[in-house]
């Protein structure tokens, strides 16, 4: 396997680099937007990101693959097998960036055999920069970070978001929500999974639950895990997808509050 604190100098740096590139575009007024499939914004900033990160992959590690939102979302074409995939979200929370919100990141993931490695989630407005290497922690600008540790779910502070097609699952996503606001002390929607998932892991949050894509929360919830966040699924995914990569129906929170969450999660049936 190669060097992982390498492979995190280059996904840090990297990522460094698309963050300027993006805030270049919105301090200079540059952004011109546009809608996938007729509901999901993209803008140049995305693509632009998108085509720094994936430039930069390919010249220093050839061979390998790259799952990308804007270049090739296609995950049927990935194969994880011994070649390693770079997983990357050149913007996590678009809709934020548009609007001039500081909620924004992008993230970069490192994955051999379907497990990933290395993760860096970097928030440019924020300039904070959160990192894992397996088994080896995690760290917000370069401090070792742990999650919250709370066991009172009356005290919670949860996180979640909504899809862009959301009209058709409304009944169940307003029922989960009700079901979970009934239970903890306050519920935010901040509008990046993968900050919302590092959140939890320095414990600005106390958990976390939504149905996202792998670039959303591949880095993240490497992130997570390695500060101790439980990290898991609140509907068993299918065997025939990398657990870490599964992206449907997330649940991440802190140790003692995982079986009541996902408990809830579960139970709360539109």
């Amino acid at each position: 396997m190669a060097n992982l604190e390498a492979i995190l100098d280059f996904c840090r740096d990297t990522a460094e680099q698309a963050g300027d590139l993006i805030v270049s575009f919105r301090s200079q007024k540059k952004l011109d937007s546009q809608y996938k499939g007729g509901i999901e914004l993209v803008t140049n900033a995305d693509l632009a990101a998108d085509q720094l990160i994936t430039d930069a992959i390919r010249k220093k590690f050839p061979d390998d693959q790259i799952l990308a939102e804007e270049s090739n979302p296609n995950f049927d074409s990935i194969r994880f097998s011994d070649t390693p995939v770079w997983i990357i979200d050149p913007i996590d929370g678009t809709v934020n960036y548009a609007h001039h919100h500081q909620q924004v990141a992008i993230s970069i993931a490192y994955v051999v055999r379907g497990k990933v490695q290395v993760g860096v989630v970097y928030s440019p407005f924020q300039a904070e920069c959160f990192c894992a290497i397996r088994d080896q922690g995690a760290w917000l600008n370069d401090q070792p970070i742990q999650h919250s540790g709370l066991s009172d779910m009356s005290r919670a502070l949860i996180a979640t978001g909504f899809p862009y097609n959301k009209q058709a699952q409304l009944p169940t996503l307003i029922n989960r929500l009700h079901s979970i606001l009934e239970q903890v002390a306050d519920v935010r929607r901040l509008g990046s999974a993968a900050l919302d998932i590092c959140w939890v892991a320095m414990g600005r949050l106390d958990g976390y639950y939504e149905t996202v894509s792998a670039w959303d929360m591949a880095a993240a919830m490497l992130i997570a895990k390695e500060a101790g966040a439980k990290c898991g699924h609140f509907v068993s995914p299918p065997s025939n997808v990398p657990i870490e990569l599964h992206a449907e129906h997330l649940l991440i929170c802190a140790p003692k509050l995982y079986d009541p969450l996902k408990t809830i999660l579960q139970n709360a049936n539109p």
